[in-house]
């Protein structure tokens, strides 16, 4: 009755402020059991989908909304309930097993039930890798799993804001997925996991959010140790708190899901907490004194060869004597040139060589003289 009244009260509120818009509305059915299994961005997320399904949706929210103390914590009680959310212990163990029984019998009394399987909201608005329950709850209950992305959510109330900002939000749901083929299958480890990750790659088709092969918990737990490093470092290089640091996303603090990102460490967080921002590292001064090596000989360019003396003829011809050579001649030339021209005056040609007298030749007699 409450959830009903409730709806009736804030459905003006909510569509006046954030307009809400809504597609594939027809692919929830009207009657009979199924599960919604939405991305979760925010808070705002638990609010906007069951205001805008016309059947009513019964949540599994975690057991920090029933048991918080005073004022706040009654009231927190007192809403969750009133809307027909179930609290779950999420633990692990005996307490998941808990859990996935409640979703069972809601889901046998033939209602819608939500489910978020990332487990927890997303830190950097991205798509995180989900839990095998909502595989486990199809199988057992036999009934279709329905995608559903939302939209706007994040940038309305992400995690750790109190105020919600006013802008549009929205919600897709998708067709209906049946695994009835896998119904014996439910104790298998491995078959649960392919049909979570067939939803989760429904949800990123609808959503276009980024995907990361991490689960959102690891994700907030690898953030809050950075930033813990970060406030330690920042608090020895005498940073006051408050002074205007930027906090890191999951995304700049490392993978967080994707191959070759890297965790930003707690040194390169304090060096840009300080304020005169990272120092560069000197350069080592060079020593005194030290002598440069010689540089090494330029290796010699291949080039003709050394030309041939000009005494030497082409091959196959040999040098002619008598010719004249060019330029000035060398001493001893000179000087048997004078003796030549003291002997012979009247002419500069040089004496013929003594020839050998020639040797008597005996020929035999010719028979036709006589």
């Amino acid at each position: 009755m409450f959830y009903w009244m409730l709806k009736v009260v804030l459905s003006p509120f909510l569509r006046t402020f954030w307009r809400p818009w809504i597609e594939g509305p027809e692919n929830v059915p009207a009657e009979g059991p199924a599960i919604l299994a939405s991305n979760h961005l925010s808070f705002l997320d638990s609010i906007f989908l069951p205001l805008m399904v016309p059947r009513r949706v019964t949540f599994l929210a975690k057991i920090d909304y029933f048991t918080g103390s005073g004022l706040k914590g009654r009231a927190k009680r007192m809403f969750f309930s009133g809307v027909g959310q179930l609290p779950i212990d999420r633990s692990g163990g005996k307490a998941s097993d808990a859990a996935l029984r409640s979703g069972v019998r809601v889901l046998s009394q033939g209602k819608l039930l939500g489910i978020y399987p990332e487990g927890t909201r997303s830190p950097d608005g991205r798509l995180y890798r989900g839990k095998i329950g909502v595989a486990r709850m199809a199988l057992e209950a036999k009934v279709p799993v329905i995608p559903v992305a939302m939209f706007g959510t994040f940038e309305v109330q992400p995690q750790g804001r109190t105020i919600p900002r006013i802008r549009k939000v929205g919600m897709r749901i998708g067709r209906p997925l049946d695994f009835s083929r896998y119904e014996d299958m439910a104790d298998d480890r491995f078959v649960l996991r392919s049909i979570t990750d067939e939803i989760m790659y429904e949800l990123m088709q609808l959503s276009g959010q980024e995907y990361v092969d991490m689960y959102a918990q690891k994700a907030k737990d690898d953030l809050a140790t950075a930033r813990a490093a970060a406030t330690a470092a920042a608090a020895e290089a005498g940073v006051p708190a408050g002074s205007g640091v930027p906090a890191r996303s999951a995304k700049q603090i490392g993978e967080v899901g994707k191959p070759g990102r890297e965790v930003v460490s707690a040194g390169a967080s304090a060096a840009e907490a300080s304020p005169a921002g990272p120092a560069k590292p000197a350069k080592p001064a060079k020593p005194a004194g030290t002598p440069k090596p010689p540089k090494p000989a330029k290796p010699a360019k291949p080039g003709k060869p050394p030309a041939r003396p000009a005494t030497f003829a082409k091959p196959g011809k040999f040098p002619n004597p008598l010719a004249r050579a060019t330029g000035a001649p060398p001493a001893t030339a000179t000087a048997r040139a004078g003796a030549s021209a003291a002997e012979h005056p009247a002419t500069d040609v040089p004496p013929p060589r003594p020839q050998a007298p020639e040797a008597a030749v005996d020929l035999p007699p010719d028979p036709l003289q006589r």
